[in-house]
């Protein structure tokens, strides 16, 4: 504690006011009745491939709501209302459609009828689509139609050493974010049908773990069998990108026997390897950098380092409007300057895959008490471990509030307090409080409730003639960007292709510090 205090200390006010944020929110569109929208990406909305703020994730179906960079969690989350309030008004125009609020998806049609993105008929619009149907091919749609929160964070100052560390110590801690902020305990039925699982029934129309906090975060969630025998290590830039290279290179039998094209011609992946591309490793964290039109993700960090680390384990709160609220996002914050200050050993490969069991054991059963996880090597009560992280948070929010000259670090990390003290208040326990208290086990209308009054909540905001005008011109924007593209592409997609996934494309194989 003393040396995670005096490396706190060393952190001048500047420093710290230079860390800046953004959150990535992805929605399903739904009916009101708690079905599938169906229906292409409303045009009002602007072009999906070029739109700075609005665009879709795995489906069609899928809204991904992109914040800029800011310098607070309030103005962040004052930008993510914004581009609420505007996605609200205009599925509202249109019909009946709303976002969908939990991670775990509302009632999906027949695996092959979930669509797929559409990003037009440019070379980088057709790549887009053709490694979504990758992506079908290999986990099925289903999975891939689960949402959640990202949330992008640096600090100035730091180098590719100090973000691995920060990247290894957030992977070995990840177990109390999923404990206290996972809410995705259940999920509907008609998810895991003809899907061999460990749940239980919730009533007659949902599926459960009693104890439960993120079924996303778990085998059911974004999890791959094929991608269970990557191990990543974290120790440097050089190790991270030479196993992702590794995987993103060597074809993998499985998918070779899936082939590129069909015999008729049409594409059925990227590339035959084990991850047509970067964005296809799942993991709770990435190391990021902002890349250049047309350059790999690698290809950028290997050139120029890591420019912030991208968030990927949080869960969407059906409690909250936005997805995430303000304290848990200050508690982010938090967590990753204590990931960033205290000791973070090299890992090996025997704490990977008791991190990977960590991680799926919280997922499943992070309620349970006395449940057991391994930390640094000794078995360890999760509760005890997520106690001592948020005791040690408190120099942290201290530190914080000063520089705001305010206390809202203070109340967050209460909140998380009031949290460990009470866990009937996680919202996993709520969630499932919820469904089978108030909806007999009906984990649809639950969702369906909390979805329409969130949208009747968003529709009430008032909203500037200014904001308005402002989205609509990103929209007019981004739709001549995409026919910009269009018409001046001129190289055969094949060859696109084949130059995009070509291993000459991922960079030089060095370490930057």
């Amino acid at each position: 504690m003393s040396t995670l205090r005096e490396r706190l200390a060393a952190l001048t006010p500047d420093r710290l006011r230079g860390m800046r944020c953004g959150i990535e929110k992805e929605s399903l569109r739904s009916h009101a009745d708690g079905t599938l929208a169906l229906t292409p990406h409303p045009a009002p909305l602007g072009s999906a491939l070029t739109h700075p703020h609005i665009t879709t994730d795995f489906s069609e179906s899928q809204l991904e709501l992109v914040t800029g960079v800011h310098a607070s969690v309030d103005a962040a989350l004052a930008e993510l209302t914004q581009i609420h309030q505007v996605v609200y008004r205009q599925l509202a125009a249109l019909g009946d459609e709303m976002l969908w609020v939990s991670s775990m998806p509302c009632g999906l049609p027949v695996d092959e009828t979930i669509p797929l993105g559409r990003y037009g008929s440019s070379n980088v619009g057709r790549a887009k689509s053709v490694y979504r149907m990758g992506l079908a091919h290999r986990y099925g749609r289903r999975m891939q139609t689960i949402s959640g929160i990202h949330y992008n964070w640096s600090l100035p100052g730091l180098g590719n050493d100090e973000y691995f560390g920060l990247i290894r110590n957030f992977r070995r801690h990840a177990v109390a974010l999923l404990y206290l902020f996972g809410a995705s305990p259940a999920v509907c039925s008609r998810f895991v049908a003809e899907r061999e699982h460990e749940l239980q029934p919730l009533g007659r129309h949902a599926m459960h773990l009693p104890y439960a906090t993120s079924l996303r975060m778990g085998r059911l969630g974004y999890q791959s069998d094929a991608q269970a025998s990557l191990a990543v290590s974290y120790n440097c830039l050089g190790s991270y990108a030479a196993s992702l290279e590794q995987a993103l290179t060597q074809p993998y039998p499985p998918y070779e026997a899936i082939g590129v094209q069909s015999p008729g011609g049409e594409y059925n992946q990227l590339s035959n390897t084990l991850l047509q591309i970067e964005n296809e490793f799942y993991g709770t964290i990435r190391p990021k950098r902002v890349i250049r039109p047309g350059e790999r993700p690698l290809h950028a960090l290997r050139e120029r380092g890591v420019e912030y680390v991208e968030v990927r384990l949080m869960d969407l709160n059906p409690f909250e409007a936005a997805g995430i609220g303000a304290d848990t996002v200050r508690f982010l914050d938090m967590f990753l300057l204590y990931c960033l200050l205290s000791d973070s050993p090299l890992d090996t490969p025997e704490e990977i895959n008791d991190l990977k069991t960590n991680q799926h054991l919280t997922a499943t059963h992070g309620r349970e008490p006395g449940l057991k996880l391994m930390r640094h090597g000794q078995p360890t009560l999760l509760a005890d471990w997520v106690a001592d992280i948020v005791a040690a948070l408190a120099p942290v929010a201290a530190q914080m509030d000063a520089v705001d000259d305010g206390d809202a670090y203070a109340r967050a990390l209460a909140a998380a307090q009031t949290l460990l003290a009470d866990p009937a208040q996680l919202p996993s326990a709520r969630v499932l409080q919820a469904v089978r208290g108030d909806y007999e086990g009906n984990f649809v209308a639950f969702v369906r409730d909390r979805s329409l009054h969130n949208r009747a909540d968003f529709l009430a905001l008032e909203m500037t003639l200014k904001t308005q005008a402002h989205f609509n011109r990103l929209a007019d924007q981004s739709m001549a960007d995409q026919q910009r593209i269009e018409s001046t592409d001129s190289m055969p997609f094949e060859v696109y292709r084949r130059e995009y996934v070509s291993p000459d494309r991922l960079g030089m194989a060095r370490c930057v510090r």
